[in-house]
This record gives structure tokens, C-alpha cells and sequence, in this order.
């Protein structure tokens, strides 16, 4: 599984919503800022937040964004899902396998049983998680 550009921005950019949470909302240019990221790639992210439900948005002068729900209900599936095309491991051409070889029956089981263990993976890691390794590096960081 590859994670794009814009799924690694989405995860950048929940991130930094939970852990810039101060009970305000946070603006989409200062996000953008502290990720590097182009701010129209990110107005892109968040609209795809927004309209899952995944952020509230506040309009006006004070306006930014926030998260609609604490970080532990978030996990990496949920972000991953709405950015990448696809959370398959690779790609497996399944019409050039047959039931009636007998190794390609044990290639299709592996790889179902591959894709099944990324897929919880990515269910079990939770925004929180993902603070808590950050907070880490960040106290492993010295110049």
C-alpha cells in the first residue's frame, strides 16, 4: 500500500487540529503553514473532512476548523479512507488465478490475509495514538 501526498496531508492536518486544540477554532492558513502545505491542497483535504463529518467548520473573522470528536475516535482507516483510492497492500489480478491451480488458491488465501491485517491496523491506530508517538519524537528531538 502506498499513502499519497493528499493521504499524508490529511493525517498531517488531523494531527495538527488535535494537537493545536485549545478549544478555538484554528485557521486553515496557519495549519498550512506549520505542515507546509500548499494552502489550496489543504482546502481540498478539508472539504473532504468536512463533508464526512470528520471536522466542524466556523466561519468568520475568529473562523478555522476543529475537530468534531475527541482524537481517540479517529483512526488511520477512517483518514486513509476518505484520501487514497484504495488500502490494498498491492494489487493481486485475481481473473489470472484459478481455484484449480493449486498454488494460486494459497496466493488469493495470503493475500486476503494480508489485506485483512492492514485493514485492522489502520482500524486500531487512533489519532490519540498518532499524538502520543509525536509528543515522543518531539522529547526525542535535540539539536
Amino acid at each position: 500500500m502506498k499513502i499519497s501526498a493528499k493521504g499524508r496531508y490529511a493525517i498531517s492536518f488531523m494531527l495538527d487540529l488535535a494537537a493545536f486544540n485549545t478549544g478555538e477554532p484554528i485557521p486553515i492558513k496557519d495549519i498550512a503553514k506549520r505542515q507546509d502545505i500548499p494552502e489550496k491542497f489543504l482546502e481540498q483535504i478539508v472539504s473532504d473532512m468536512n463533508r464526512a463529518g470528520y471536522v466542524k467548520s466556523i466561519r468568520g473573522a475568529q473562523g478555522g476548523y476543529m475537530l468534531r470528536y475527541a482524537p481517540k475516535e479517529y483512526s488511520l482507516d477512517m483518514i486513509l479512507k476518505l484520501t487514497e483510492k484504495n488500502l490494498v497492500p498491492n494489487e493481486l489480478d485475481r481473473k489470472d488465478l484459478s481455484q484449480d491451480k493449486p498454488g494460486d488458491g494459497v496466493v488469493l488465501r495470503v493475500h486476503d490475509k494480508i489485506n485483512h491485517a492492514l485493514n485492522q491496523v489502520l482500524k486500531d491506530i487512533t489519532l490519540e495514538d498518532m499524538m502520543e508517538w509525536q509528543q515522543e519524537d518531539w522529547r526525542d528531538y535535540s539539536i
